[in-house]
């Protein structure tokens, strides 16, 4: 309860009532931009400074490898669960969304922790770039393979693959990641001195800016809404309860290399997310037979708003209540 009442997460509901309500209430896209870059400036910049005081522990490499393990599980336990019951397009795009992570939900987590006097290792900044490639990557060469299959009829053009080499491009190179990643080798390399030169934009500000982002988020998920009305019900069991399953395998996995409380918390965040901004973009002409409405509808109109409001505070109860 007290999660719901917190002023980012009201004017994250004050966006959906908005958008249900077809308010003409609006922020412009430049805006929007703008706040996202902000965001992943000054969490990267909080990460490297973290990252500086602890150093590259053994339980900081054992927090990137947990992460890239979940990162290659949940696709591929998503795509072997769906492949019979929708079209194996859609299967690979749904499983590289829910396989990937979402940068915002990574972000009111963070602040959600540190509001409750919990201080993640800055590495796990990294965790959530590492995180975001390995379904992208195993959802275009599915894609491909299902291309070239025998008897194979896909409606676009038949032995067209996508090139791994641009994927990987696309997914390394995007601006993002690469600003996310900058900011924390700024971090990293300034350490204290720069902690304190930049806490007026890095710390003070931060919270200010999450909750203007995440009433544009509101906004956006009103408008999804749409898009998943008339899926079918295993679908939105999928969205709705996958993130669960996810979460509880992050958190087994966090108790089996002790990890800390903190790090399993958004170990699980990041299990249980889904992306909705790059994995879309690049699988829009990446997998171009799957059905955006549907990667896109149940990740951003189903499972986000299920985290920013219940599972951020469920994943953080349960990993303090396991591991503390």
């Amino acid at each position: 309860m007290q999660n719901l009442l917190d002023p980012a997460i009201l004017f994250f509901v004050f966006g959906v009532l908005a958008g249900a309500l077809r308010s003409n209430l609006e922020i412009p896209p430049a805006i929007a931009k703008f706040l996202s870059l902000y965001l992943l400036m000054a969490l990267g910049l909080k990460g490297g400074f973290a990252l500086a005081k602890s150093g590259l522990s053994p339980t900081v490499m054992l927090s990137l490898g947990a992460a890239i393990l979940m990162a290659f599980i949940v696709p591929a336990l998503g795509y072997q669960l769906l492949k019979n019951r929708v079209s194996r397009f859609d299967a690979a795009a749904i499983a590289a969304s829910y396989g990937s992570v979402s940068a915002v939900t990574f972000v009111t987590a963070m602040q959600y922790l540190e509001a409750n006097g919990m201080s993640p290792g800055g590495h796990m900044a990294a965790a959530l770039v590492v995180m975001e490639s390995p379904a992208i990557i195993m959802a275009v060469l599915l894609a491909n393979a299902l291309r070239h299959a025998p008897g194979a009829a896909v409606n676009s053009p038949p032995g067209v693959a996508t090139p791994l080499s641009k994927i990987l491009h696309e997914s390394f190179t995007d601006g993002a990641q690469l600003l996310l990643l900058g900011a924390m080798a700024v971090g990293y390399l300034s350490g204290e001195a720069g902690k304190a030169v930049m806490a007026p934009f890095s710390s003070d500000l931060f919270k200010g800016m999450l909750a203007f982002f995440l009433l544009d988020m509101g906004l956006l998920v009103a408008r999804s809404f749409g898009s998943v009305r008339g899926s079918s019900p295993l679908l939105l069991a999928y969205a709705s309860l996958g993130p669960l399953v996810h979460a509880g395998m992050a958190l087994a996995l966090a108790a089996l290399l002790a990890l800390p409380v903190a790090d399993a918390a958004l170990l699980m965040v990041l299990s249980a997310s889904a992306s909705y901004i790059v994995v879309p973009a690049v699988l829009r002409y990446a997998i171009p037979e799957a059905n955006p409405s549907l990667y896109l509808g149940l990740s951003l109109g189903i499972t986000f708003p299920l985290n920013i409001l219940f599972g951020i505070p469920l994943y953080t109860w349960v990993a303090g209540r396991l591991l503390g």
